[in-house]
C-alpha cells in the first residue's frame, strides 16, 4: 500500500479530516538511522503529524518544523516537512527501547519525556514563520499536538497517530488522522466526534488490515467529501552545495586549521546520516569565497 495523504471533510463541512499511511516514510527513516523501536515509534509519530500539518500548504517553497524535547532519553526529535509531502527527521538517540509490561506497547512517553516543549514553526512565506510551543503533556505525541492545537490554534482537534514495529525492528505499519472541528460547529457535531474519537482503532490497525486513509475515512464517517489527495514520502534534499555554503559562515582561522591541521573536513547530514568529505582544495575554495564576500561586506 502506497504512503498517501487524504484530505477531506465531513457532517456538513463542519469537520475537517487529514488522514495518511506513512508505513514506508517511517521505514526509510528507521533504515537510515538504525533506529531501536521506541525511538522509531516517536520519530515515525512525529513525521507523521508533521506530514499532515504541512499537507495544507500550498507554495513548494512552504514548509513546517516540528521539535520536540521533552528531556527524556530520546533527546530532541526534529521534522521538517512541506506541501509536496517531503519528509525528513532525526532523534538525538536512536537507539531508545522501552516496553511498558502493563498494557504491552512500547513506552514513547518514557522515551520522549513530558519536562519539556513541542514546537510547530510554520514557513509559509512571510517575513516570520508562525510558530507555537506548547508544554508538554504525556510524551506519546497525539495527545501532545491534540494540545498543541487546541492551546496554540484554537483548533479543537482528534489527533491518532500509530507506528507499528516488528519484532525484527522493522515498521509494519504507521499512519495517522487529524480531525478537526471548524467554527460554527453544534454540540451535534461535538458529541459525534467525540463518539468516533472513542471507538476507533489505533491508526497503525488500521493500517496494518491493509485499509486506506480513504477507506479509514469512510469507515468513521457517513458520506464523507474527499477533496484532495497528495503524495507523502522521505526527501531529505541536503547536497555537498549546501554543506560548503554552510562552511563559509565558519571563521576563518578555523577554516586554515581544517586545511593545515586536519588536511579536510568531513560533514554529516543529521537527517540523512549522509557523508560529505571535503579536501584540502575544497576548503580553499570555499575560504576564498569566505574572503570574498568579506572583503565585499567590508566595502559597503
Amino acid at each position: 500500500m502506497k504512503d498517501e495523504i487524504i484530505i477531506a471533510s465531513a457532517m456538513n463541512n463542519m469537520v475537517r479530516i487529514h488522514a495518511a499511511s506513512t508505513t514506508a516514510l517511517c521505514e526509510e527513516a528507521n533504515r537510515l538511522h538504525d533506529m531501536r523501536a521506541t525511538s522509531c515509534a516517536a520519530l515515525g509519530r512525529t513525521m507523521t503529524a508533521a506530514a499532515l500539518i504541512a499537507s495544507d500548504l500550498k507554495n513548494p517553497q512552504e514548509h513546517v518544523v516540528v521539535t520536540i524535547n521533552g528531556g527524556g532519553p530520546i533527546g530532541k526529535i526534529s521534522v521538517q516537512a512541506d506541501g509536496q509531502g517531503n519528509v525528513r527527521g532525526y532523534t538525538e538517540n536512536p537507539g531508545v527501547y522501552l516496553f511498558r509490561e502493563s498494557d504491552r506497547k512500547l513506552d514513547v512517553g518514557a522515551g520522549v519525556g513530558t519536562n519539556g516543549t513541542l514546537t510547530v514553526s510554520r514557513d509559509m512565506g512571510l517575513k516570520e514563520p508562525f510558530t507555537g510551543v506548547v508544554n508538554l503533556t504525556s510524551g506519546e505525541i497525539a495527545n501532545d499536538f491534540a494540545y498543541y492545537f487546541a492551546i496554540s490554534e484554537q483548533t479543537p482537534s482528534v489527533v491518532a497517530l500509530g507506528v507499528l514495529v516488528e519484532t525484527d525492528g522493522s515498521v509494519r505499519a504507521a499512519g495517522g488522522m487529524i480531525i478537526q472541528l471548524m467554527p460554527g460547529a453544534g454540540e451535534d457535531v461535538i458529541s459525534a466526534v467525540e463518539k468516533i474519537a472513542g471507538t476507533m482503532k489505533p491508526m497503525s490497525a488500521y493500517i496494518d488490515a491493509r485499509m486506506t486513509p480513504k477507506e479509514i475515512i469512510s469507515e468513521l464517517f457517513d458520506e464523507p467529501e474527499f477533496m484532495e489527495e497528495r503524495p507523502v514520502q522521505w526527501h531529505c534534499g541536503c547536497s555537498k552545495e549546501k554543506f560548503a555554503d554552510g562552511l563559509m559562515l565558519v571563521d576563518e582561522k578555523d577554516l586554515l586549521k581544517m586545511i593545515h591541521e586536519d588536511h579536510g573536513a568531513e560533514a554529516v547530514c543529521q537527517f540523512c546520516s549522509k557523508k560529505y568529505r571535503f579536501s584540502e582544495e575544497d576548503l580553499e575554495d570555499i575560504l576564498e569565497r569566505h574572503r570574498h564576500v568579506e572583503n565585499r561586506q567590508r566595502f559597503h
